[in-house]
């Protein structure tokens, strides 16, 4: 066998070596850039859902390199069928390591379509459910964690003692997020009210602006919401100077000195693991879930919100910490075995 120069054996000694301390971005452990594919229902400037994802894989090309980390992300396709001409196209090209599906309503047609290319690692969420199939991740999110978070926090500012929630469809994380928040809520005073109103659609902006006005109407002086409609409710928010809290992605920017605290999610922590696997061989049947244990949630406090005053900022995130930290140690049960359902919540038609 022939023998490496001393050149090349040094190079080969130094790479691994930087491997064993993680200097070294996975993807060089194959030939080419890892490369994937992602469909979203919404833009990726959306501040919530899409946005994720998106910021996600461009984190994963800024630590990794654009020479080891390649991603092309097709936006505003919330058209099952359309989503599903994409999904098959990327899968039957062999140009692509992984393939994302990045919205609960892409489900079916991974379902049907990973067994016909059984050699392609499909992901998708957000959801639990791998279909039995060995070549399918998915991924959700625990974010009832932030919505408890935010909720509590929300008590203590209502001065009505009415709080506003615009949420899209009663499914998924979004679900979870409305529950979390109720709960953290009614943990932080029991005598506050949240009245939530589900508009049955994900992207209808003038519905959930509607919802809004509507809540505060109904004497809500603190909103919160999940989705990409959300950007209706937080013009609403901002227009009568009330708090808003967000979640899935940082809406800093256009909440202003109204925002007050975001649930980011952080996909990037489980897309990490996924790579791992597919370059291990391992291409699905497993599940992720992002938490704040796992560093997938952050919570982010909007940086217009205390301007230049240094200690209400502190006193601030010394009680967000309390409550991440007691989430994450146990001590904070969102939901107790004795409650069947999230106390104080009242539906009002939007």
């Amino acid at each position: 066998m022939a023998k490496l120069s001393t050149h090349k054996t040094l190079i080969v000694m130094l790479i691994l070596a930087m491997l064993s301390i993680g200097l070294v971005p996975t993807a060089f452990a194959q030939d080419g850039p890892f490369r994937v594919a992602a469909v979203a229902p919404s833009a990726t400037n959306d501040l919530a859902f899409s946005q994720s994802m998106f910021d996600a894989l461009t984190k994963i090309q800024e630590e990794l390199g654009e020479d080891n980390f390649e991603f092309v992300f097709q936006d505003g396709t919330f058209i099952v069928d359309d989503a599903a001409v994409a999904l098959r196209d990327w899968a039957s090209s062999g140009d692509f390591d992984l393939v994302i599906a990045h919205g609960s309503q892409f489900g079916s047609i991974l379902e049907e379509l990973a067994p016909e290319f059984p050699e392609v690692s499909f992901a998708w969420g957000t959801d639990q459910n791998t279909f039995g199939l060995d070549n399918v991740f998915a991924y959700t999110a625990a974010a009832e964690q932030g919505g408890y978070i935010n909720g509590a926090i929300a008590a203590g500012m209502t001065e009505t003692g009415v709080i506003g929630v615009v949420g899209p469809i009663e499914v998924g994380d979004a679900k979870l997020y409305v529950d979390g928040f109720v709960a953290g809520v009614a943990a932080t005073n029991p005598d506050v009210t949240v009245n939530v109103t589900w508009i049955q659609s994900f992207s209808d902006v003038p519905l959930a602006t509607e919802a809004a006005e509507t809540l505060i109407a109904n004497d809500a002086d603190v909103l919160t919401g999940t989705a990409q409609m959300v950007v209706g409710p937080i013009a609403v928010a901002t227009e009568n100077d009330l708090p808003w809290f967000g979640t899935q992605s940082s809406q800093a920017d256009l909440a202003g000195d109204d925002g007050v605290l975001f649930q980011i999610y952080r996909w990037d922590v489980v897309l990490k693991d996924m790579i791992e696997q597919i370059q291990n061989g391992t291409l699905g049947g497993e599940s992720f879930v992002i938490s704040l244990e796992n560093g997938g949630i952050e919570m982010e406090i909007d940086p217009d919100r205390f301007g230049d005053d240094a200690d209400a900022l502190a006193a601030f995130e010394e009680q967000v910490n309390a409550l991440v930290d007691g989430i994450v140690s146990g001590e904070i049960v969102i939901f107790p075995d004795e409650a069947a359902e999230p106390a104080a919540t009242e539906e009002v038609e939007g």
